[in-house]
């Protein structure tokens, strides 16, 4: 079929016309396989990759369902070249197999002994395996199921790990089902992870991610790691798992900085894990405390690189990662491949937003124009100092008063990446501030305040990104950020997306100075979200006060 929104090239880009009117179906099923690289206003490009098209065939999707999405989109005949490489690439996943024998030894094993004879012979690959058993059959080190997994997907030959897990120590669990019920997105992404055995399920911020972590922890039925953020986030994965699940408080335990308990189910964060002492992470026997069935990993696309390799050794164990986006921003999508697991569900945005499970929301980029002596400061630093001095440009200031004013008896959240333009911030809009430094306590307190609507206007750092459960807030301002980190601004929307009480639209604002790094920055931040349907109005700073 010819005449769509896509136009496939030979390069493995797929750019997408935006104007179209079947653009938004096209995205939906484009997105499955290919990852979004440039957002302007008109054209959309898109990049297939191996490891897209193997987290969508580890997901379902075959390399002909793949193909057809092109085929029924694009508005001229795809190039032949690409259909083939697709069914190649996707054809590479499962060849390999990680299994155990009858006698339960590590094997790896192929019903190809060409490409078995290839990767046995790199020499990153060698030292991990154990004998030679036929010509598809080698025996792997007992230690070195996750590190073998993490070469073979480097050199593109990703194994299909079928070598089963500990159950761990059972511990019986249960769903509380009171006046509530999983969603059937959250059944079927519960459902795809055990059918998958370990793997990666993303959905949208505020819908229900923690849901679906309680859910595999009733269906495993076993002693459960839990591996968060922070001990915010701790704090409200108890509270959710004594409020969603049979679980007592004497079988929930706290495992960070400032708890040290180890119970069935023990919540840890990420920092105790890759804490050192002597040089030496301090709390790995954490990982061995007890015979854990299954380990969650909270907003996985977090996931500290110490953390890798120590997930590298607990591959018999269960591993469930939760997040919004498998976005990372140092680029090791790969490891969370090999090691987590692939992809297991996915679900749009958009979609879940259309079942009124998340918040419409709607995405300004507001351009402030620096004045003259500052635009002079700004083209006379050196490049590692502009982005600075553009994201904590005075400008922003009477932008942020004035949108507070627009918005005035709603809850809004002002954001941004510098501790002394927070500072700042908070005193201009007599508004309490929460960053790093906020003690445990102190968070918990004014975050509380601001869902019971006591205080209207929160500023805070990016320790309010992740994890934190806000559901009444309806307007982001985000004054700066973390340079063009895709997932961070996923994140801060994500604040705003829970249904509200209230009923009000959700409005995320970005300040960007306008003709510097700021706004380069500001597109590359755009581009998940622009992946997800979301777009982007721009306005004028001298629009938002009139």
């Amino acid at each position: 079929m010819t005449g769509g929104p896509l136009i496939v090239q030979s390069d493995r880009t797929v750019l997408l016309e935006v104007a179209h009117p079947d653009a938004e179906d096209a995205r939906h099923e484009l997105a499955v396989f290919a990852e979004l690289e440039r957002a302007p206003e008109h054209m959309h490009t898109y990049r297939i990759t191996r490891l897209g098209l193997w987290n969508a065939r580890a997901a379902g999707h075959e390399a002909a369902d793949m193909i057809g999405t092109l085929e029924r989109w694009s508005k001229f005949p795809i190039p032949q070249s690409v259909a083939v490489d697709i069914d190649e690439t996707v054809g590479r996943y499962g060849r390999l197999v990680i299994e155990r024998d009858d006698e339960g030894e590590l094997v790896l094993r192929s019903t190809d002994p060409a490409v078995l004879s290839e990767v046995t012979r790199n020499k990153r690959i060698g030292p991990l395996l154990g004998v030679r058993r036929t010509s598809q059959v080698w025996t792997l080190m007992p230690w070195a199921r996750g590190q073998v997994k993490q070469e073979l997907v480097k050199i593109g030959w990703p194994a299909d790990d079928l070598a089963g897990y500990t159950p761990g120590t059972p511990h019986p669990i249960d769903l509380k089902e009171d006046g509530w019920h999983l969603r059937d997105y959250q059944l079927k992404a519960v459902d795809n992870f055990f059918e998958g055995g370990s793997g990666v399920v993303v959905l949208p911020c505020g819908a229900g991610k923690t849901l679906v972590g309680a859910g595999a922890m009733a269906k495993a039925d076993t002693t459960t790691l839990i591996l968060v953020t922070n001990t915010v986030s701790a704090r409200q994965w108890r509270s959710e798992l004594l409020k969603r699940t049979s679980l007592t408080e004497d079988e929930i335990g706290e495992y960070s900085g400032q708890l040290k308990e180890i119970k069935p189910v023990t919540i840890a964060t990420y920092q105790i894990l890759t804490a050192k002492r002597k040089g030496e992470f301090a709390h790995l026997a954490l990982l061995d405390a007890l015979d854990w069935g299954l380990v969650v990993y909270d907003e996985v696309h977090l996931l500290p690189a110490p953390v890798f390799k120590l997930t590298a050794e607990l591959q018999a164990r269960r591993r469930l990662g939760l997040t919004a986006t498998l976005v990372r921003e140092d680029g090791r999508e790969s490891d969370v491949f090999s090691l987590i697991g692939p992809k297991r569900f996915d679900a749009p945005w958009k979609e879940i937003e259309a079942q009124g499970y998340i918040s419409p929301a709607s995405c300004y980029e507001v351009r402030v124009d620096l004045p003259q002596q500052e635009r002079l400061e700004y083209a006379a630093s050196a490049d590692d100092e502009r982005y600075r001095l553009a994201a904590t440009a005075p400008a922003k200031m009477q932008v942020v008063r004035d949108l507070v004013e627009k918005h005035q008896g709603e809850r809004i959240l002002v954001i941004g990446q510098y501790l002394d333009q927070i500072e700042q911030l908070a005193e201009t809009l007599d508004a309490p501030q929460l960053t790093g430094a906020t003690p445990v306590p102190e968070r918990e307190r004014l975050f509380q305040e601001f869902r019971d609507g006591v205080t209207k206007v929160l500023v805070v750092s990016k320790v309010a990104n992740f994890s934190v459960d806000l559901p009444e807030a309806t307007v982001a301002i985000q004054v700066s950020g973390s340079f063009g980190s895709r997932q961070e601004e996923a994140q801060r929307l994500g604040r705003l997306l829970r249904p509200k009480e209230s009923g009000l639209p959700a409005n995320f604002y970005t300040l960007v100075a306008r003709d510097t790094v700021d706004q380069d920055f500001a597109q590359n931040r755009q581009r998940f979200l622009a992946e997800q349907g979301y777009s982007y109005t721009i306005l004028d700073s001298d629009t938002i006060a009139a």
